[in-house]
């Protein structure tokens, strides 16, 4: 079972445009992407830079990346100077992580997105650049400003959970419900590292699935390889295997202590999620190849969320994503199959 990728390692030569089409279309991606870094729309912020990528090239795509963050730096200091000074650390430390786990890693992975490479492949990419990028800005902050975002965010998520177990108990909730969910915000907090990691993962989920459904990635894959279209339909996110050993290594978390204990705890946060999001894959392969049409399909989901409220559908979303690397859930190869790799 292995993962294959590709042959073309060149780029589908951009379309010829005049300077000013070319110009005011990375004057459009400059503002679009400057409101991503100061928004909510942040989560397709690597979509953009792609589509940029695509129809501009890597080089425009690396131009409206800069330019974009400039603005929006401004953006921020504008209102840092408007609000209080003490937050201001925090504030660019938060612009800077998005630059350096999201951006940067996207523009990195345009070439895998350029050649087609598959779903997981470019998502565990991104991911492991995320981390870098997670790391130098929390060095980069303690280093020129002496404030850490990660103490920070820590000191919030203590404050968030003693509020709203103080006000539980206000409420007069039993000691003992009260005390169980101090035990999982507690367990919460251990793993924050890995919530923000998560939070990489989505952002570069929504932005893959966005830009299999545009029309500038369909006209590309045309002119590429039309098998490319649809890689990155949220069905056919399949994880690397390797991913198995990181899940053996911090499934022994309980046996360590100290630093190794919260370092497997949230390797295993991490990869118990992204099992979570192939079983998710796998559910919607299902819904698809049977047709269901949109009546079908709704009960499907609304099913999936009520076992989703007993703990269910997640573990056994896990399951099916762990267990996909052995029995490919979505192509079951035939006995008289002469290719037993791990093909989609």
């Amino acid at each position: 079972m292995t993962e294959t990728s590709l042959q073309h390692d060149e780029p589908v030569a951009t379309p010829v445009r005049s300077f000013g089409k070319q110009a005011r279309s990375l004057a459009g991606y400059t503002i679009l992407t400057a409101l991503m870094f100061v928004s909510p729309l942040r989560v397709f912020l690597p979509a953009a830079l792609f589509h940029c990528g695509i129809r501009n090239g890597r080089r425009a795509a690396w131009l409206v990346f800069v330019l974009s963050a400039a603005v929006a730096g401004l953006l921020v200091l504008g209102t840092t100077r408007a609000g209080s000074a003490a937050d201001a650390p925090i504030t660019f430390g938060y612009l800077l992580a998005i630059c350096l786990a999201i951006g940067i890693p996207a523009l990195a992975a345009l070439p895998l997105v350029e050649r087609g490479e598959r779903f997981g492949r470019v998502l565990m990419f991104a991911l492991i650049m995320g981390i870098a990028g997670l790391a130098v800005t929390e060095l980069t902050m303690r280093m020129v400003t002496g404030a850490s975002p990660y103490a920070a965010q820590l000191a919030e998520a203590h404050q968030t959970t003693a509020t709203m177990v103080a006000s539980y108990e206000k409420a007069g909730f039993p000691s003992d419900a009260v005390s169980f969910f101090k035990k999982w915000m507690d367990i919460g907090t251990l793993c924050l590292p890995a919530l923000l990691l998560i939070d990489v993962i989505l952002v570069f989920v929504f932005s893959l699935v966005m830009l299999g459904r545009l029309r500038a990635w369909r006209n590309y894959a045309l002119v590429r390889d039309p098998a490319v279209a649809t890689v990155y339909l949220f069905r056919n996110l399949s994880l690397p295997e390797w991913l198995l050993f990181a899940f053996v290594a911090s499934g022994l978390t309980p046996l360590a202590s100290g630093m190794v204990q919260q370092i497997g705890a949230n390797v295993l946060a991490v990869v118990a999620f992204l099992y979570l999001l192939q079983g998710l894959a796998i559910f919607r392969s299902f819904i698809a190849r049977t047709s269901a049409g949109f009546i079908g399909s709704l009960f499907a989901w609304m099913l999936l969320g009520f076992l989703a409220l007993t703990g269910i559908s997640q573990i056994l979303l896990c399951v099916a994503g762990l267990f996909d690397s052995f029995f490919d859930f979505r192509h079951f190869n035939r006995k008289d199959h002469s290719d037993e790799s791990h093909s989609h």
